[in-house]
């Protein structure tokens, strides 16, 4: 029995700098959209609290999961779109390494 050879390496026409910047901009689009998604389920449930409990007149504890989650939505937005800005100073930093290290070897 004859098994093909898998080649796990990816090819190089892969690794062009074309490629890299797809790859980026899709990491970038796939945190931007966890955001987003979790933003509209953030939105669309605590509305749908807000109804049940004006259709209800519940009690007033409805307002800690909206605070709690709210916090949660604001930190996840705030490490997101800090990641999204500072990559370029990330970049920038990792080439002056590079740079020192080529220079002091």
């Amino acid at each position: 029995m004859h098994t093909a050879h898998v080649n796990v390496h990816a090819p190089a026409a892969l690794d062009t700098p074309e490629a890299r910047l797809q790859q980026q901009a899709r990491r970038r689009v796939k945190l931007k959209m966890g955001f987003f998604i979790h933003a509209l389920v953030f939105t669309l449930v605590n509305l749908g609290l807000l109804t049940l409990h004006a259709v209800t007149g519940g009690e007033r504890g409805l307002h800690m999961p909206l605070w709690g989650w709210g916090l949660g939505l604001a930190i996840h937005g705030t490490v997101v779109f800090t990641r999204l800005h500072t990559q370029g100073l990330r970049d920038r930093m990792v080439a002056r390494e590079v740079e020192r290290l080529r220079d002091h070897g």
